[in-house]
Parts: structure tokens; C-alpha cells; sequence
């Protein structure tokens, strides 16, 4: 499968959640996310969910240690 190129899902519905606990940052494009059809983990740690061809949500994990703010 090529994952060089992937469509985003719903862009006029996109909402963030931050865990701060885990330190782990969802970005979510519309709200059908929980069945999404496969999911993958990339090199660097980040999960991509797809439903229909389409992304339907990324998963940041240590997101402060990534964006250089880590407590």
C-alpha cells in the first residue's frame, strides 16, 4: 500500500485533544473516527488511523519533547 499520499478525511470538522498525562496530542478530521479501516505507526512514532482512503485522525505521541517544551 502506498502511504506516500493520503487524503485528509473531513477538514471542515477537525478538533484537537491534548493529554497532558500522556503527553500524547489527537488530531481528528470529523467524528467517525473510532472505525476507522486500518491504522499504521511511522518510523517517528506517529499513528495514522484511515477509513475509506481517507485520514481520519493522527495520534502525536511525547508531543512536548517533539515541539521542544518538555516540562
Amino acid at each position: 500500500m502506498n502511504r506516500s499520499r493520503w487524503l485528509i478525511g473531513d477538514i471542515n470538522n477537525i478538533w484537537f485533544e491534548y493529554d497532558r498525562q500522556n503527553d500524547i496530542l489527537y488530531i481528528n478530521f470529523g467524528y467517525d473516527i473510532e472505525d476507522a479501516d486500518e491504522s499504521f505507526l511511522t518510523e517517528n512514532d506517529i499513528a495514522i488511523r484511515i477509513k475509506n482512503g481517507k485520514v481520519v485522525s493522527i495520534t502525536v505521541f511525547d508531543f512536548t519533547k517533539r515541539i521542544g517544551l518538555e516540562v
